[in-house]
């Protein structure tokens, strides 16, 4: 695909750190729910420096929209990302990832881990395909939590929360380990799909196997 210059029509806030970027959209983009981009800012000095984004909007709607965490101190594409305005462009350029629905499953993940995920259940929910589906999602705080009225609304007492620095009923307080998989998880015939920091999946990948998860019901993306 040839590089796209696309136009922000809207930037609002989706978390304390997290902002949501609503662009035009583009008939040459085509991609699949969980799929990403390289996305690079259209200003000197920064239109080389493209970062992995996941599209949180569906294939067929007329904008592309990106939920993409902000990092004030790393001083790179996210946080120039922040200083920008509607009417700024930003360049799509190649489209990638690993992680696509398979069927049935638990969604498992970790902060904006969770990105590959809202396009994959919007997706099922406007298809009325989202029964059975469960979405437990790992984060420090509440606040922290990405999309969570709209996960509350389409996914009911199948959207998990667990936080690792606060404890605020109803969610649990902890860590998602063996033991709280064991109690959460519908069906270990299922498929799991994991995205997050990389010692969250890899500690959460280890646990499914210990409870007898086969490998090829994994699917998980590297990035977050």
């Amino acid at each position: 695909m040839d590089k796209q210059f696309l136009t922000i029509k809207n930037i609002e806030k989706a978390t304390h750190n997290v902002l949501r970027f609503t662009l035009n959209d583009a008939k040459e983009i085509e991609f699949v729910p969980g799929q990403a981009a390289e996305v690079a800012i259209d200003k000197d000095g920064w239109r080389d420096k493209g970062n992995p984004f996941t599209f949180t909007s569906l294939p067929f709607e007329d904008h592309l929209e990106f939920t993409i965490k902000i990092y004030p101190d790393h001083e790179g594409v996210t946080n120039e990302l922040s200083k920008l305005n509607s009417g700024d462009k930003l360049i799509i350029k190649d489209i990638f990832g690993a992680i696509k629905y398979k069927g049935k499953g638990t969604f498992i993940a970790g902060g904006a881990g969770v990105t590959p995920f809202i396009s994959i259940i919007r997706n099922l929910y406007q298809k009325e395909e989202l029964s059975g589906n469960r979405l437990i999602f790992a984060n420090s705080k509440e606040e922290d939590i990405i999309n969570k009225k709209e996960f509350e609304s389409i996914l009911g007492k199948d959207f998990l929360n667990i936080l690792s620095r606060e404890e605020i009923k109803p969610h649990a307080h902890g860590r998602i380990d063996i033991e709280y998989l064991k109690e959460n998880i519908t069906s270990l015939d299922d498929y799991f799909y994991i995205c997050g920091p990389e010692p969250m999946m890899d500690a959460v990948e280890d646990s499914l196997r210990e409870l007898g998860v086969k490998e090829d019901q994994i699917v998980k993306e590297v990035f977050a």
